[in-house]
Formats: structure tokens, C-alpha cells, sequence
């Protein structure tokens, strides 16, 4: 019967902490002679590239131990591949891959290098926190303190909601800070705001939801959002609702037939308004009368600036507001960690859906979470970068004012990213080119309009990447594009 054996490339290198393991297949029943077998593996490992030039391979004796055959066997296979070129050997060194030895057949394809990008003396992407800022040292004093603690029985799989230290914590925050009616069994931890929308839209399509409703502008159209097209791939059709200066069109979204909407009310994604309270108040309404959802995208809420923090939705309107929140733009995106605040009567949906998704996330990468919320550093970190951000915003009306006056901007109440009205006339994507030729990275609203016609010239401006003197250089260097 045949083997099945994994082995290091060498165990030394496993020792180390260098090197993939290789896996090799003798067959010891009928088959051809192990040491036919062992050169052919070998060899055809370093011919697709499993095993680079320079790796180190193990000693005859180790390699022998592991596989279960004589010394002599792996000595005489390795004589054979070094007079073929193969590998390498010097006196009081290891056996390695000989660095000439490059694949001579069916090589792995590379990817593409990509094209390399424009630097560019201002990007005023949106969506994007001051990725520089990140509190590397506190996160590895979580990370410590959360390995440190950590009960033996927690890093089993656990509960599919999350961490019950987290959720426990996260909810007194989310009371505190964002007036949300949450306890800890209603929330269910997930990987990000895409997951938890995904975790949402399954269970509202088992609820017989076959519509959905987005804000437009918002999310983009059909083919470059992804969350749109999650709610495709759940069988519920997306239909487009439009903003005003007061939020979703609520007297539009009721004739439409949607029994659960997408919004960002607290900063609408992209215009920046804020949901009014009547507009507030109509949607519930709305939610409770049609026996529908609304599913609440609570993205960039805590920084605020000229105005009182508004609170979530969910806090109103419990049993009919899923909240969606991350960490994304407090911390950083690549923090995959987020939260689903559900119904009461749906929490246990929610987590049935996690637990089919992938069976939670990072335990330890939760209670890292918690330790920063329990010991105040994540509220530190948030104070600080509140200054930050209200101090870029500042500089980005003063550098407006100076160089582009007749350039109005809206939507500044909170987050990172304000919208700029160019003139009448102005052609969006022509003011977007000219700026790229400048490198300046400039963004225009259309991307994020679903609906496609004439549209007054608009510019979403982020200012979380960039700092104040690049804000400064960046709109001198396009203020003739802008006028």
C-alpha cells in the first residue's frame, strides 16, 4: 500500500523556522526501487519550483529517520542528484538546492509585476483611514496581554457569536459611545463589514426578502460593488433609492417594494448628510408598517466635528435595525474585525449563519480587541485621531478657500471625506484626468452613482491619507482644474 509521507525540507529547517515542508509519496508495496523513487520526487520538486535554489535540505541521517529508510539509500540518491547538477555540497555545510538548478520543465507561471504607480504629492482617496497612524505598540500590548490571558479552553472554536469578552464589552462601548440598544447575546462578531452584510442578506433571504433597496449615490452600481452584488448572489434584486440634502428618499422607497434597505444614515456614503430626524422617523415607520429591515452601515460615526454625535438607528428601532460596525476606520482594514448587531428575534439566525460561513473569527485577535477597549487605549487612539482629522479638515477649507474660493464644500459634519461642487460646467472626469497628469489623485462622484446621467460635477475628497502639507501642495496644484 502506498505511503503517504510529509517531511521538511530538511528538519533543521523546520528547527529554524525556515522553509515549507515538501510532501512526498513512496510507494513501498510493488512499486519502483525508494531510491528511484526519492531522486524522482526531489528532483521534480526543484523542477516546479517547490523547492527554490539555496533551500537547504536535511542530513542523510535526519532524512533517513523520517522517511524510515537506511542512510545509505538517501546518501546514494543525494551522490546521484549532485552529479546531475541538482544540489550542492561543500565540506562542514549542508546539502542545498544547487543555485543554477532553475525548473528546466512546466515552470510555476509568475504573476505579472505591476505597472508601477504614480507618486503622487496629494491622494485624496476616500474610505481610507491615516493607515500611518495605526497603534502599532498597542496592538502588540493587546496581542500580549490577550495570549497572556487567555483561558486554554478559548482557543478551541468557541461560540460562533464571538468572544463573549468582546461582545461583552463591545456592546457597554457601542451603549456608551453610539446610544445603541445592544446586549451581548444580539451581537454577533464577523470579518469585516463585507462579511456581516453577507451574514445579513442570508438571513433576510430566509425571511422571504427578495428586494432590496441602496442609496444612490452610495455603494456604485451592479458590477464594482461588492455589496450590491452580495445581495444579487442572495436572490434579492437591487433596487436604487435616491439622497437629498436630507437623507433616503423614504416616500420613494416605499413605493418600491423593498422589504430592506441599505443606509448609512449618521454620514451618507458618499454626500456626507446626515438622515434628519423626520426622514429618521419615517424610515422606522416605514421598517415597521411594511414588516421590513433596515440594515444600518455604521461606518465612520465617531469622528464628528461641529456637531453632536448622532446615535444609531438600531437604538430606536431595535427589532427592526440590523447595525453593521468595524474597525476598519478606527483602526485599519487590514484589522479584519467588525460586529452585527441583529434583532433579537434574528441574533440566533445570524450566528447560525456565521457558524455555516466559517466558524468564527480570531479568538485571539478578539480578546486583542477587548484589552484595548477594557484598558481605555482604543478611546485614546480614537481622541487622538479626532484632532488629526478635524486638524486636515481644517486645512483642507483653508486650502480651498485660498485657491479654489468658488468651490463649495459639503458633508464635513464627520468622518474623512467631504464633497467638493465644482462648477456648473465643469467635466467631472476631465478635472479627474488633468489632476492624475499633476499627480494629484482626485475622485469624482460618478463611480458611485448607479444611476447613470446628467449629474452636477462633484468631487469626494478624503482627507485620511494625507496630511495637512500635502493637502496644502495637492489643491494648489489643481486649483486652476477646480475653478
Amino acid at each position: 500500500m502506498a505511503g503517504r509521507l510529509v517531511l521538511s525540507v530538511a528538519m533543521a529547517i523546520q528547527w529554524s523556522g525556515l522553509g515549507p515542508e515538501l510532501l512526498l509519496r513512496l510507494d513501498r508495496d510493488g512499486g519502483p526501487p525508494l531510491r528511484s523513487q526519492l531522486e524522482i520526487g526531489i528532483r521534480d520538486a526543484i523542477r516546479d519550483g517547490r523547492l527554490q535554489p539555496g533551500e537547504r535540505l536535511p542530513s542523510s541521517r535526519e532524512f533517513a529517520r523520517e522517511l524510515g529508510v537506511s542512510r545509505g539509500l538517501v546518501q546514494e540518491c543525494y551522490g546521484q542528484l549532485l552529479s546531475e547538477g541538482y544540489l550542492d555540497s561543500h565540506v562542514g555545510s549542508a546539502t542545498r538546492v544547487a543555485a543554477r538548478a532553475y525548473p528546466a520543465a512546466s515552470p510555476v507561471p509568475k504573476p505579472a509585476a505591476a505597472a508601477p504607480s504614480r507618486r503622487l504629492i496629494a491622494d485624496f482617496r476616500s474610505g481610507v483611514p491615516d493607515l500611518a497612524s495605526f497603534p502599532r505598540s498597542d496592538w502588540v500590548w493587546a496581542m500580549r496581554e490577550a495570549c497572556r490571558e487567555v483561558a486554554t479552553a478559548d482557543l478551541d472554536y468557541g461560540d460562533p457569536r464571538g468572544s463573549h469578552a468582546l461582545r461583552e464589552v463591545l456592546t457597554g462601548y457601542l451603549r456608551r459611545v453610539r446610544a445603541a440598544a445592544a446586549r451581548p447575546e444580539d451581537l454577533v462578531v464577523c470579518t469585516g463589514f463585507a462579511q456581516g452584510l453577507n451574514l445579513v442578506l442570508e438571513v433576510l433571504s430566509q425571511l422571504g426578502v427578495r428586494r432590496v433597496a441602496f442609496e444612490d449615490p452610495g455603494y456604485g452600481d451592479d458590477e464594482t460593488s461588492t455589496s450590491v452584488r452580495s445581495a444579487i448572489l442572495a436572490g434579492a434584486p437591487a433596487v436604487r433609492m435616491p439622497v437629498d440634502d436630507l437623507g433616503i428618499d423614504v416616500a420613494a422607497l416605499a413605493a418600491s417594494g423593498a422589504r430592506a434597505v441599505v443606509v448609512t444614515p449618521a454620514h451618507q456614503a458618499p454626500t456626507g448628510v446626515v438622515l434628519a430626524p423626520a426622514r429618521r422617523q419615517a424610515l422606522v415607520e416605514w421598517a415597521s408598517r411594511h414588516d421590513a429591515y433596515i440594515v444600518e452601515d455604521d461606518y465612520d460615526s465617531e469622528f464628528r466635528y461641529d456637531r453632536e454625535p448622532v446615535g444609531v438607528l438600531q437604538g430606536i428601532a431595535p427589532d427592526r435595525v440590523f447595525t453593521l460596525g468595524t474597525v476598519s476606520k478606527s483602526l485599519a482594514p487590514s484589522v479584519r474585525l467588525g460586529w452585527v448587531i441583529a434583532p433579537p428575534a434574528l441574533s440566533g439566525a445570524v450566528a447560525e449563519a456565521k457558524l455555516l460561513a466559517d466558524r468564527g473569527t480570531s479568538g485571539l485577535d478578539q480578546l486583542a480587541l477587548a484589552a484595548l477597549l477594557r484598558s481605555g487605549r482604543y478611546d485614546r487612539h480614537l481622541r487622538k485621531m479626532r484632532g488629526v482629522y478635524a486638524r486636515r479638515r481644517t486645512a483642507l477649507i483653508g486650502a480651498l478657500e485660498r485657491h479654489a474660493p468658488g468651490v463649495r464644500l459639503t458633508g464635513l459634519a464627520a468622518g474623512f471625506h467631504a464633497v467638493a461642487h465644482l462648477p456648473e460646467d465643469a467635466d467631472e472626469d476631465a478635472v479627474v484626468a488633468g489632476a492624475l497628469r499633476r499627480s494629484v489623485g482626485l475622485y469624482g462622484m460618478a463611480p458611485f452613482r448607479a444611476v447613470r446621467g446628467p449629474a452636477p460635477p462633484q468631487l469626494v475628497l478624503g482627507f485620511g491619507l494625507t496630511g495637512e502639507r500635502a493637502i496644502e501642495a495637492g489643491i494648489a496644484a489643481v486649483a486652476d482644474l477646480l475653478r
